[in-house]
């Protein structure tokens, strides 16, 4: 064998439907479109959204909201999740590289420690954000809060 004599798997191959070419091709006449209405014209293409006149859906619905262009998504993690990380990895200082590393957020995530659970060790902690709760409770323990 060689490249000479290369063929595709008989009947893997098969030629394409040639269509408006006469009526000995069994593809002519009405070109496989049926009978008139709208499918059958040249140019037609149906619109995102089209249900045949009928009022479409998208202008039925009312409005409503918007969506805020400036609005900042942060990750919240919470005080008892310091606590539990610190304990676990025996941790003085918690900033980005340490939340990352153990899994609790992606590497473009803004960082917003919450109040939520209780804080028992001092910490230095680095993030974007802090609660007003949060602050006092790390603060509390002499530990520092740094805005990244």
């Amino acid at each position: 064998m060689d490249l000479s004599n290369l063929k595709p798997a008989k009947g893997s191959t098969s030629k394409g439907k040639r269509i408006g070419r006469g009526q000995g091709s069994g593809h002519g006449g009405t070109s496989t479109r049926g009978h008139k209405g709208q499918k059958s014209r040249s140019g037609y293409s149906k619109k995102v959204g089209f249900e045949g006149g009928q009022m479409p859906l998208q202008r039925v619905v009312p409005k409503s909201g918007f969506k805020n262009i400036n609005r900042i998504e942060y990750k919240a993690i919470n005080l008892d999740v310091l606590q539990y990380l610190a304990e676990k990895n025996n941790l003085e200082k918690i900033d980005r590289e340490t939340l990352i590393q153990s899994g609790i957020i992606s590497k473009g995530d803004r960082i917003k420690i919450l109040g939520g659970g209780s804080l028992s060790r001092k910490l230095d902690v680095k993030a974007n954000a802090f609660s007003k709760s949060a602050k006092e409770a790390i603060e509390k323990l002499e530990g520092n809060t740094e805005i990244l």
